[in-house]
């Protein structure tokens, strides 16, 4: 088995030590984790996995005047001499920044200013690298990686102002859809429909079906007739979220028997689509199927019933745009078990097998556990993006952060806000920030034909907790305005 250590700075703090245990190395294709064996003592960090070759590690990381984020090495060989952890993590973040602007100096992005500070950023890791024996080598590390984080924002951030200015110059407003999901109507309608050009219409099964073949369409049905009559986009689903909390109970009856499972889930989608027919063209299928065990149903399984859904689909109506989904895209879930299929893969194998999707849907969610992901920068947000654009389809990104840490009475019980932080913490006024930050690198990219956001309001029943655009009594939170602002900027 192949086994690599790292040396911690001393004082660590204990909670970040038992952090650690989210570490995993990575490799391969698509970058994808791999099952890690992680040991933990306070001043070393030994990561070990079944295959011997080189790859990176993945490590949850305080940030100086950042926060606490995922952050990455460089590519590493297996040796018996510890790396310096601190130093790699420097090393790993300029090396994803110098490649990144070495793309953007293609596009004819160039910027001298920020050009000199990374190559000051170089010079600085330089001398850590050669200063072994001053003891400060771990303190100077850690701030060549901060800066390195912080200009990597810098960077990208003048990467998505000039591919917006690019795609002005063909249209004054660009053609993306910006919404929200909607599980009933909105309760400021009017407010709502200034602010996005879209909605998506929850079709959770667990609601509409409850009891098996007694639907529920009324709430549905009036945000349907709101979109119309305000002339939004409107897309709907997920209609099978692969989640204990999107199932409906009754179906546990057929655990473990796949060919009933898709009978039940054929027919609901069916009965769906032929509901909205005429009225909704884009239909979200299937989400989490990539990272959910429900039911008793294996990935070859869920792979399966995937396609036999859109099969089903477009037997009603060959004209839909169909698209599927996939949480936790930077694949958290392959560190700690065995699986077949990264994330892009699965929506590889489903192409590849004829499936005809209008879009592929990523869900962003961030500082949620267990479905979200870590926190991570821009920079690796942008690297995410661009990886599956190798897929030749467009996306769509589903997106949410949390105003708060606080309880949340309306979430699913299941869902939690951890897995990283910024700065203090999540607060109203940083979740407005990281949405627009994290929106714009989304909605700039031509391939990128849509951002929606997980769910309106936190007073509603919801699954991630505290991500609402408004807040448990409905009042409006930053992340509304700042989103409104974007879509005005920039979209039709």
């Amino acid at each position: 088995m192949g086994k690599t250590s790292f040396l911690l700075p001393p004082g660590l703090p204990r909670d970040l030590l038992q952090e650690f245990e989210q570490a995993c190395l990575a490799g391969g294709l698509d970058n994808a984790p791999v099952p890690t064996e992680v040991t933990v003592t306070p001043r070393r960090l030994t990561v070990q996995r079944a295959v011997d070759e080189s790859g990176y590690l993945i490590v949850p990381w305080d940030v100086d005047d950042i926060g606490r984020l995922m952050i990455s090495t460089s590519t590493l060989i297996e040796r018996d001499e510890p790396y310096h952890l601190s130093v790699e993590l420097a090393r790993g973040k300029l090396h994803h920044l110098r490649n990144h602007v070495a793309e953007w100096r293609v596009l004819g992005f160039p910027n001298k200013s920020l050009e000199s500070q990374i190559h000051a950023a170089g010079r600085a890791f330089g001398a850590v690298v050669t200063d072994i024996d001053s003891g400060s080598q771990d303190k100077q590390a850690q701030a060549v990686l901060s800066d390195a984080v912080q200009l990597s924002d810098r960077c990208v951030q003048h990467y998505v102002d000039n591919l917006f200015r690019l795609r002005h110059q063909k249209n004054t407003k660009i053609d993306a859809l910006l919404g929200c999901q909607l599980s009933a109507l909105p309760p400021n309608p009017a407010e709502l429909a200034a602010a996005v050009n879209s909605a998506r219409v929850s079709l959770c099964w667990r609601d509409i079906e409850p009891s098996e073949s007694r639907f529920a369409w009324e709430k549905a049905d009036a945000v349907v007739d709101w979109a119309e009559a305000n002339n939004l986009s409107i897309m709907a689903g997920p209609l099978v979220d692969f989640s204990r909390g999107g199932l409906p109970d009754w179906l546990s009856l057929w655990e473990g028997d796949l060919s009933n499972i898709a009978n039940f889930a054929c027919d609901y989608a069916e009965t769906a689509i032929s509901r909205y027919r005429g009225r909704i063209k884009r239909w979200l299928l299937t989400t989490a199927c990539n990272v959910s065990s429900v039911l008793s149903l294996g990935e070859d399984d869920m792979l399966w019933l995937t396609a036999r859904i859109a099969e089903a689909a477009l037997q009603m109506a060959p004209d839909l745009e169909l698209v599927v989904g996939v949480s936790q895209p930077w694949g958290e879930h392959l560190a700690r078990e065995e699986h077949t299929y990264t994330p892009l893969v699965f929506l590889d194998t489903l192409l590849r097998a004829g499936l005809q999707l209008a879009a592929l849907d990523l869900e962003v969610v961030m500082g949620v556990s267990p479905r979200g992901s870590y926190c991570r920068d821009l920079l690796d947000t942008n690297r995410l993006l661009d990886s599956f654009a190798v897929l030749s389809t467009p996306l769509q990104i589903t997106l949410a952060c949390p105003s708060g840490t606080g309880p949340d009475s309306r979430a699913e019980g299941d869902f939690a806000v951890k897995g990283g932080r910024w700065k203090a913490g999540f607060t109203p006024d940083f979740q407005a920030q990281w949405a627009s930050q994290f929106a714009s690198v989304a909605l700039c990219k031509p391939y990128v034909h849509g951002v929606c956001w997980t769910h309106l309001s936190d007073a509603e029943p919801h699954r991630f907790p505290n991500c609402g655009l408004l807040d448990a009594d409905n009042r409006a939170k930053p992340v509304f305005s700042e989103l409104k602002k974007l879509r005005e900027a920039h979209l039709r």
